[in-house]
C-alpha cells in the first residue's frame, strides 16, 4: 500500500475507474452477444420482424460502444472495428436472404 496521500488517492481513483470501465466493457459484450443472437435468428427465419429488432439491438449496441469511446473506456479505433464488425454480420446475413 502507498503512504504518500496523493499516491492513496490515486490507487483510490484507479481502482474506482477499474469498475466503472469493468462495467462498460461487460455491457458493450452483453449487448453485442443479444445482436448477435438477433441476427441469428434473422438468419434462421428471415421476416420483415427479426429484421427491425435485429437493427434495434445493431443501434443499442453501436451507442454503448460509442458511450465507451466517449468515457475512454475503449480506443477510439477499437470502437470503429467494434462497430464494423457488428454492421457487417446483419449485411452478410441480409445479401444471403436477398438472394
Amino acid at each position: 500500500m502507498a503512504n504518500i496521500k496523493s499516491a492513496k488517492k490515486r490507487v483510490l481513483i484507479a481502482e474506482r475507474n477499474r469498475l466503472r470501465n469493468k462495467a462498460y466493457k461487460s455491457a458493450v459484450r452483453t449487448l453485442t452477444k443479444k445482436y448477435l443472437a438477433a441476427v441469428s435468428q434473422y438468419a434462421a427465419q428471415p421476416s420483415p420482424e427479426a429484421m427491425q429488432e435485429a437493427q434495434t439491438a445493431l443501434s443499442a449496441a453501436v451507442s454503448k460502444i460509442d458511450r465507451a469511446v466517449k468515457r475512454g473506456v475503449l480506443h477510439g479505433n477499437n470502437g470503429a472495428r467494434k462497430k464494423s464488425r457488428l454492421a457487417r454480420v446483419l449485411k452478410q446475413h441480409e445479401a444471403a436472404s436477398a438472394s
